[in-house]
């Protein structure tokens, strides 16, 4: 039996987010917390989500705003608006909740939900990581994810804009 209606419950905002984490951790489960634009999945995103899903009994995922992504991004993308990521991120079976934030950055979103794992893919360190101080100083850990080379979504862009110029 397929659990079409369990995908787009999925999606939250934050006030039935923080309900949700709050039944989760009254069972002694554990939330991990990861973030981006998503703007095309490809198999980095995938990757990455993967990694973040294996760290706690639950991954919770961030989700830019088509305003966030303009002003990170430019004003271009995102290619695939708020909804459609999200509903996307929300039909991988290793997430168990999407929450989309307005903001440059999640740090309201993290010190909201403030995660046992915050969970990035790049070449961070610990300190340049939004959030970690506050999950760090909850008890919590923060792991960096190596990015897969070659999958990017500026790549895919500007691989299809080569493609058909």
């Amino acid at each position: 039996m397929r659990a079409v209606n369990a995908i787009d419950a999925k999606v939250m905002t934050l006030t039935q987010l923080l309900a949700r984490v709050a039944a989760w951790r009254a069972t002694g489960k554990t939330i991990a917390f990861t973030n981006g634009c998503f703007d095309i999945l490809h198999e980095g995103h995938v990757f990455s989500l993967g990694a973040a899903a294996k760290e706690a009994d639950y991954l919770v995922v961030g989700v830019n705003s088509d305003n966030s992504v303009k002003k990170l991004k430019g004003p271009d993308r995102p290619v695939n608006n708020e909804h459609s990521r999200a509903l996307i991120l929300a039909n991988l079976s290793l997430t168990d909740a999407v929450v989309v934030f307005d903001e440059d950055t999640p740090q309201q979103l993290i010190t909201a939900i403030l995660p046992d794992v915050l969970v990035k893919g790049g070449d961070y360190t610990i300190e340049q990581i939004v959030g970690s101080k506050e999950v760090i100083a909850n008890g919590g850990r923060v792991v960096i994810n190596p990015i897969v080379a070659g999958f990017s979504t500026t790549g895919i862009i500007q691989h299809i804009k080569q493609s058909y110029s």
